[in-house]
């Protein structure tokens, strides 16, 4: 076989084709010819070499034309889209293209949360008068995310609404553990060395100033991993909103448990007490025998095996939209009612219970803290500016105290 590396050298010395303008290459053929013709007054002896010459040239030319097809052969090809992560094809996605209900599910949902964000953070801004700081971030294995701080405001002593979109690489252990709720996470019994992933997700949560006003956490997130083409493998929805008060006011919870079992209903009526339960039972601190507070609704693994992709998308849209309009409501009621410097220490020591679920039980929590490149400020955005502990404290019998501990050691039906 002959080696082509002569031709490679060759083309070394020229620029490729698609450098050169149609000027260019027209300019070069003229000036041969011009050269050619001087050739035939030169003696027969030298007949031979002009031949040659002109063989050579044309050769030239030939390959020069030639060259584009030969580079493509010799180097990689950098815009196969084989070779791109899928952080990168997204990028190109989003780039090119508008996106739509024809998209991907994992760039339709990143829409949605950033555009809830903005929504949520307007309605408190409302309430509260008071600006939030915006926190963009970036991750280097790729994406990012918006993180939005209300501090010390006029209602709110800490409010923070933000959203990830999050692209890894799970790797093999991660896929086993994964595997035991998923089974579809990868196809056959083969387990890969390492599986792309994306994960996009809108966390929120309000502690107000005035104690009669009740703490709110919001989480919703979409999960998936990716083919080596990049269309969707395994996929799951996940989320939820509770309500934890420092004092019992049953308006309040009754409001608050109807709007997301509205939710519920539109979509499922098994919903609502299945994921109400879901809910007591999750957000429960074990070291206290009590709930961390009133309850709403928490789910997670929702996949195929619920409903379908457009459904359950349609459920999170729904959960996500009845939000606002509640909390600010019930925030209204209370952000100006009196309270006492032992109502306020109450709310204090009930903070500290929040404090001590979330970094001793909370699975998300737990999950960011040790994920690689993590970052601790969003991720523990949730905890309160101020918190208590009281040694040995219990609420007098009777009180109003005292009724919120009883309401958390035995959850109520709220609607």
């Amino acid at each position: 076989m002959v080696s082509r590396r002569p031709i490679f050298r060759l083309l070394a010395q020229h620029k490729p084709l698609r450098q050169l303008s149609c000027k260019q290459t027209t300019n070069r053929y003229r000036s041969s010819q011009r050269r050619l013709p001087s050739l035939a007054h030169t003696s027969a002896s030298q007949h031979s070499s002009t031949s040659l010459t002109k063989y050579l040239g044309w050769a030239a030319l030939s390959l020069l034309a030639a060259s584009p097809l030969l580079y493509k052969m010799a180097t990689p090809d950098t815009l196969n889209l084989d070779s791109l992560s899928l952080a990168e094809r997204d990028q190109q996605t989003k780039q090119e293209n508008a996106i739509t209900d024809a998209s991907p599910m994992r760039l339709r949902m990143e829409k949605f949360v950033k555009e809830k964000q903005m929504e949520i953070v307007q309605a408190l801004e409302a309430v509260d008068g008071s600006k939030f700081q915006v926190d963009e971030w970036q991750r280097k294995e790729g994406g990012g995310g918006i993180t939005c701080v209300l501090q010390d405001g006029n209602v709110f002593e800490k409010a923070g609404v933000g959203i990830s979109v999050v692209y890894g690489s799970l790797p093999k252990a991660g896929i086993i553990k994964m595997r035991a709720n998923h089974k579809n996470l990868v196809d056959g019994e083969k387990i890969p060395d390492s599986l792309e992933f994306f994960a996009a997700g809108l966390s929120l949560i309000v502690h107000p100033k005035n104690p009669m006003a009740p703490t709110v956490h919001l989480n919703y997130r979409y999960f998936e991993t990716a083919k080596p083409d990049g269309t969707s493998g395994a996929w799951w929805f996940g989320g939820g909103s509770d309500l934890t008060p420092n004092y019992i006011f049953d308006e309040d919870a009754v409001q608050f448990h109807r709007s997301l079992k509205d939710a519920c209903d539109g979509h499922n009526k098994d919903y609502y007490p299945r994921f109400k339960k879901w809910c007591d039972e999750y957000f429960y601190n074990k070291h206290r025998n009590e709930s961390r507070g009133i309850g709403g609704i928490f789910f997670d693994d929702l996949d195929e095996t619920v409903q379908d992709k457009e459904n359950l998308f349609a459920f999170i849209k729904d959960s996500l939209d009845s939000f606002a309009p509640t909390y600010t409501a019930i925030v209204n009621r209370r952000k100006d009612m009196p309270f006492t410097e032992e109502e306020k220490e109450w709310q204090q020591i009930r903070r500290g219970r929040y404090v001590e679920f979330n970094l001793v039980h909370d699975r998300g929590t737990s999950f960011g803290l040790n994920t690689p490149g993590a970052r601790v400020e969003s991720i523990l955005m949730s905890l309160p500016l101020t918190a208590g502990w009281k040694y040995m404290h219990e609420p007098k019998p009777d009180s109003r105290e005292a009724k919120l501990v009883e309401v958390l050691k035995h959850p109520k039906e709220w609607v």
